[in-house]
């Protein structure tokens, strides 16, 4: 019987192919320009899993992108995977910092780079070739089900209602997501917790319209200048989060939690060189690891306003505009965080403006534990493709439908993600490492095996 190792020599370059096609197609769900992509892409990840082999494969409707659905039940009284992903992608502005079009895919240097190669297109279409590798092979020892769905990257908002309507279709054991990275190819991790989200949009209104800078600057208020102003009060000297409340239920980790961190492998010179950076930023009395990992965070990420065309426009603006995101550790409560941010957020404006504040999405913190079964059976899978045995680590990205999983499905998730840092999700130039790629197939086909042993 042909091994992985075996089936992903003779058909990785079919892999990448079809990968690739799948990369084509800016399936940008935050942009409805973009909508007829975005269904598209749905229909080819339902063609790849029925080609893969799975049964009863289907387009579930929601009030905005599908959820494709797939199984494979070989024996109801077998354990079931459940496989969550995503096909939608971020937007991939700005378009003139691309070395190369964001959805016309090129190798280089052994990466795939395109928009969606790491997030999550290459990290979905793993589950799908590890899929298929053990229905041909007759490998399969559990039962598997799919749900990749098209609203990730704009908060899942349709999913909520899919999992509360659809909780006996979605029964399993144990949920596998690959939408993470591990710290790398020599030093692999997994990822045991995430941090929630709360994302929001301020608006800042002065005047009732655009006026001449000269003749109005120095006696109306400017919007712009002010709401830079109170972005910059949002933290201290420390770089802490100035609002009040925010840390109130943060459970600071023990003594002993942050010297296994610490034990993490770390270079913070090649982080920074990597970056281009000279040095790092951040809260005061914590590490970089621990910054990203069990610290809460505030940050623009966006802001805009006024004349920002070719050449000069002497405009004392009407609005100034910001999308910020706070990042949320476990105890943090993405519906608590975001009044408490726009009541302190209101009350810091002059009266020289009106400030309006518009949640978007968010999610909660999620945490693994690394005592279950489910762990050490990732853990052993790992240790199998990579000779060595994974890292635990925190993360600092979101993922809020693993939250949901927990609370709707009763249900843990195994975060078994091959990206690394460097692979540019949400910037310019994003790629995979077509070895990450491979790895990964190979690993989660261990997992199954892994999981199921007695």
């Amino acid at each position: 019987m042909t091994s992985i190792k075996d089936y992903i020599e003779q058909h990785k370059d079919r892999f990448i192919d079809e990968l690739i096609e799948l990369l084509k197609i800016p399936s940008i769900s935050a942009d409805s320009k973009y909508k007829e992509d975005t269904f598209k892409t749905a229909d080819a990840v339902k063609e790849s899993l029925e080609k893969a082999g799975a049964d009863n494969v289907e387009l579930c409707p929601t009030k905005g992108y599908p959820v494709v659905y797939g199984e494979k039940i070989i024996d109801p009284n077998k354990p079931t995977i459940l496989v969550y992903g995503h096909y939608d992608v971020q937007p991939p502005d700005p378009l003139n910092l691309w070395d190369s079009p964001p959805f016309e895919p090129v190798i280089k240097d052994n990466k795939i780079y395109a928009r969606g190669a790491a997030d999550d297109k290459g990290q979905m279409y793993m589950h799908v070739k590890a899929f298929e590798y053990m229905v041909v092979s007759n490998k399969l020892p559990c039962n598997v089900k799919f749900i990749i769905e098209g609203e990730e990257e704009v908060g899942s908002e349709n999913l909520d209602k899919f999992v509360k309507e659809n909780k006996e279709k979605l029964k399993a054991d144990i949920i596998l997501i690959s939408d993470t990275s591990m710290l790398s190819l020599e030093n692999p991790s997994i990822t045991t917790g995430l941090k929630g989200l709360s994302y929001i949009e301020v608006e800042v209104t002065g005047p009732n319209r655009d006026l001449h800078s000269g003749v109005y600057g120095g006696a109306v208020a400017n919007p712009i200048n002010i709401l830079t102003k109170m972005i910059a009060s949002l933290t201290d000297e420390d770089n802490r989060i100035t609002i009040p409340g925010f840390y109130d239920k943060v459970l600071d980790s023990s003594d002993e939690e942050r010297k296994e961190m610490a034990k993490t492998p770390f270079d913070l010179e090649h982080y920074k060189s990597k970056l281009g950076i000279e040095e790092v930023h951040g809260e005061k009395g914590y590490t970089t690891i621990e910054r990203t990992g069990i610290r809460p965070t505030l940050d623009v990420n966006g802001i805009w306003g006024g004349y920002i065309g070719e050449g000069a426009k002497t405009v004392l603006p009407s609005k100034a505009f910001a999308k910020i995101s706070m990042r949320l550790v476990p105890n943090q409560s993405d519906h608590e965080i975001r009044k408490l941010f726009a009541d302190h957020f209101k009350s810091i404006a002059p009266k020289s403006v009106k400030v309006e504040v518009h949640p978007h999405h968010g999610g909660e913190p999620y945490v693994t534990p690394i005592n279950t079964k489910e762990y050490k059976a990732a853990s052993k899978a790992i240790e199998r493709a990579f000779g060595k045995s994974p890292v635990p680590v925190r993360a600092g990205g979101s993922i809020p439908i693993v939250s949901l999983f927990e609370k709707e499905l009763g249900l843990k998730s195994i975060l078994l993600g091959f990206g690394l840092d460097t692979d540019a999700i949400h910037s310019p130039n994003e790629h995979y490492g077509i070895e990450n790629f491979l790895k990964g197939i190979e690993t989660i086909s261990y997992f199954y095996e892994t999981y199921t042993e007695e």
